[in-house]
């Protein structure tokens, strides 16, 4: 969807007078008046009574080092940090010199980190925790090891908030939620936008049916990483000297191959380049895709997908002679391109089984012209979400009323209904309201990756919580959350590689039953056994 620079500053606008227009608007005022920080009004914490949390990040490569640049210091005490690898070791505290504005690092961030202690392994690590006094880890490591890392921790009695995929098989996240209930801890997944207040507005205004009946939503994650050296997924292994770090000599490799083998890696090269790899990474699906059908499930009410199918294949890299690259010498398994299509329930699907909504995805690796984001197409009107950033409001034309992206709205009630329905007019200017929504979400909207940390945190100092529902102060992306995400991403993986519609069972969903999608649709090789989930 191409929009003029003139409508996507109408459609923003809009958004904001829908938010501000409705009965959010007292809601939004208090929040611009907050002094708690919007993430604590949003999102029902509140500043820790007692000490912070006494944090280790595990894994400080490049999402590491995200989290790293935003955790809040009010709520969380880091005093360690563990990862493979020396140059992540050194960039934890040096941050990215490339891009520190994403990447600061600790001795920026904290000014002295010096108490920070530094381990080479999540072992070592916990070897420690008691002097430490550790109380709970944040894990950025790649995909295979964020279920044998967190499985670690949780047996070491501590709270986990791991990074998104939950883990590379719906077995492994079946036995994360075992553990962590039966221990009584917080396993929370980094699936962030369910603490943006961007989303979290935009949710809102689903429920209120001011789009009207949802049938179609698209998502996408384009990239263009066709061009020599433009592949950020594809790294030069030994980086020590962008760190100041001396180049391992021959022995020193050695060593370090041995120890990425010991932790689940081929070598060096398979760490380092682990997206690339089926044995370590979940592909564009779980890297990228998993985002997006998170918030497409979101904006449907959590519900769970009815079948999933598509496409995906190693369809540029790989093939001779494009560009001016031999792409035939790239060794990588995942694909390149991927174009799924979910089928899921609608409002009334209970009464009426043609009541579907359909969801597609697709991610390429050749075209960037569109940015990430989702649209979601309602019969009243269309919601454009752009990079975690901007909301794009359009009103729908329609029953001899003006709508379309050159027409500001505003919001009326329905004098039969008493509901929020949304008007048009060609001109005008934004109302008080949607300066209220405007203010009340700020100038740079948060992505969520601070306000998730604080929640966890808060959880964490208040135990009572842990495993209440989010309308009742709980974590909002807990192990049973995540898993649902994960089996959406991972399902569709299956259904590409084997070519057929995959139907979802709810059994996948219950983590207490054993069935797993992996069980019900093996791969060419694979023991469906193995995938069993056993309580």
């Amino acid at each position: 969807m191409q929009l003029t620079k003139e409508q996507t500053e109408i459609g923003k606008s809009n958004f904001n007078e829908a938010v501000g227009s409705t009965s959010r608007r007292d809601f939004l005022k208090g929040a611009a008046a907050a002094g708690a920080g919007l993430g604590a009004f949003y999102f029902g914490y509140e500043a820790l009574a007692g000490d912070r949390v006494k944090v280790a990040f595990i894994g400080t490569g490049d999402e590491g080092s995200v989290l790293i640049n935003e955790y809040p210091t009010d709520f969380m005490e880091v005093v360690a940090i563990a990862d493979l690898r020396p140059e992540n070791r050194k960039k934890a505290f040096m941050g990215d010199p490339g891009n520190p504005s994403v990447r600061m690092g600790l001795d920026r961030k904290l000014g002295d980190a010096s108490h920070v202690e530094v381990f080479d392994s999540h072992e070592a690590l916990i070897a420690e925790k008691d002097r430490l006094g550790l109380e709970a880890v944040v894990i950025a490591v790649p995909l295979v090891g964020h279920a044998p890392v967190a499985q670690d921790c949780l047996d070491a009695g501590l709270h986990v908030l791991s990074e998104k995929l939950m883990a590379k098989t719906i077995k492994e996240c079946k036995e994360l939620v075992a553990k962590a209930n039966a221990k009584g801890l917080l396993y929370a997944v980094g699936h962030q936008r369910h603490y943006n207040v961007l989303y979290e507005n935009a949710t809102k205004l689903i429920q209120m049916g001011l789009l009207g009946e949802i049938k179609y939503i698209r998502a996408q994650w384009h990239r263009n990483n066709s061009f020599p050296g433009a592949d950020s997924w594809r790294k030069d292994v030994w980086q020590q000297k962008k760190y100041g770090l001396p180049v391992p000599n021959d022995e020193e490799k050695k060593a370090l191959n041995e120890m990425a083998a010991k932790h689940g890696y081929g070598d060096m090269h398979e760490l380092v380049n682990w997206r690339l790899y089926d044995s370590t990474g979940g592909g564009l699906m779980a890297e990228l895709g998993s985002h997006q059908l998170d918030a497409c499930s979101i904006f449907l009410g959590k519900v769970h997908p009815l079948d999933v199918q598509g496409f995906g294949g190693k369809i540029f890299y790989g093939v001779q002679g494009i560009g001016t690259q031999n792409q035939q010498q790239d060794d990588r398994d995942i694909d390149d391109h991927v174009f799924v299509t979910f089928t899921f329930p609608g409002e009334n699907y209970a009464n009426d089984p043609n009541d579907k909504c359909v969801v597609t995805y697709s991610s390429i690796s050749t075209n960037s012209v569109e940015p990430y984001g989702e649209i979601v197409f309602g019969n009243r009107a269309t919601l454009w979400m752009q990079q975690e950033q901007t909301a794009v409001l359009v009103k729908e034309r329609g029953g001899g009323a003006p709508g379309g992206p050159d027409y500001r709205l505003h919001v009326v009630t329905n004098d039969e209904t008493g509901a929020p329905v949304l008007d048009a007019y060609e001109t005008g200017a934004p109302t008080p309201a949607a300066a209220d929504a405007a203010a009340a979400m700020g100038e740079k909207v948060s992505r969520g990756y601070k306000e998730e940390m604080e929640h966890f945190c808060f959880v964490v100092r208040n135990p009572e919580l842990i495993g209440k529902k989010p309308s009742e102060g709980g974590i909002r992306c807990d192990g049973v959350v995540a898993m649902g995400d994960a089996i959406m991403a991972l399902t569709a993986n299956r259904a590409m590689a084997l070519g057929k519609k995959i139907e979802f069972k709810e059994e996948w969903f219950d983590p207490t039953k054993p069935d797993t999608p992996e069980a019900d649709y093996p791969l060419e090789g694979e023991n469906p056994e193995d995938f069993v989930f056993k309580a």
